[in-house]
């Protein structure tokens, strides 16, 4: 059984494609500027936003499960448009489509928000995120949408880079502690999402940790982990400052984890442990607002 993971070199795609073929699963993956390994065999050039080139590459792979894990961030055609184009493919071809969404589409007013919660996005990328929801769900009834929340792992996610820049002096900006998620381990979310792509489960599905933290209460686990001096992170109100959104989103994921093996840990437990061997690489990191990362409005979807 093929499984086509389409932005797959972006940080949730890669640790897909790595679990996919480690379970002996056919893979492919599409990327949007270059692929994150060296296989030419498996790999294919997708835009979102071109309707032949989305058929053309189904029809050359020909899977029988897409994971669409891609972001275009507030790009309306490829994040809004661009979904919707692959489940009108997949829908024609009988495929199976698990399209990933994000806690990006709520408020924040209702603060608790399971799956029969309707959108209510403050930001363009939540707005496009949420069109995409209801547009795959349209042309494709039989696929399974899920949001999750921010992505953390093993050292390598932009907050976890962010929290040792903070810690070591190397940028400016504050963590923020009004600003509450509920993150989700990126080995726990690539299994889960491999499940439900093998079952029948359809509609919406929330696929979250249990722990609600702040940005920065998730910072200092962060560096108590890696053996950081969590005092040297400096705070910030999200309310004092000018990046717009949501505050305080918790998803609530009991539903969906009823109706799947892989558990999804809370923060407090998948951050408990040293990584062995860790070194945090750093990339730049976009500072033009206290706790600005790159991909911020993304919630976990981060390339």
């Amino acid at each position: 059984m093929t499984v086509l993971i389409v932005g797959g070199s972006g940080f949730l795609g890669t640790e897909l494609v790595r679990q996919a073929r480690a379970a002996g699963r056919t893979t492919a993956a599409t990327y949007a500027t270059r692929p994150s390994s060296a296989d030419p065999t498996s790999w294919y050039h997708l835009d979102l936003r071109d309707p032949d080139g989305v058929a053309a590459v189904m029809a050359e792979v020909n899977p029988q499960i897409v994971i669409n894990a891609s972001s275009g961030g507030t790009d309306w055609t490829v994040t809004a448009q661009g979904p919707v184009h692959l489940a009108m493919t997949a829908a024609h071809q009988g495929i199976r489509l698990v399209h990933l969404s994000s806690d990006a589409v709520f408020s924040g007013t209702r603060v608790h928000y399971d799956e029969t919660s309707l959108p209510d996005p403050l930001t363009p990328y939540g707005a496009a995120k949420a069109a995409a929801e209801t547009g795959v769900l349209a042309v494709h009834p039989k696929a399974a949408v899920t949001r999750t929340s921010l992505i953390i792992g093993h050292g390598h996610s932009a907050h976890e880079h962010l929290v040792h820049q903070l810690a070591d002096g190397t940028t400016d900006g504050a963590l923020f502690t009004d600003d509450i998620r509920c993150p989700v381990h990126i080995t726990d979310l690539a299994s889960a999402l491999l499940e439900l792509a093998d079952s029948d489960m359809t509609g919406i599905h929330h696929l979250a940790g249990p722990d609600a933290l702040s940005r920065h209460e998730l910072g200092t686990l962060i560096a108590q982990r890696d053996g950081l001096d969590p005092t040297r992170l400096p705070t910030a109100l999200r309310t004092s400052s000018n990046i717009p959104g949501a505050l305080d989103v918790r998803l609530d994921s009991k539903a969906t984890q009823r109706q799947l093996r892989t558990i999804l840990r809370g923060a407090r437990q998948f951050l408990r442990d040293p990584i062995p061997g860790h070194r945090s690489c750093r990339p730049e990191v976009d500072m033009a607002s206290p706790g600005r990362v790159p991909g911020y409005e993304q919630g976990g979807e981060l390339q």
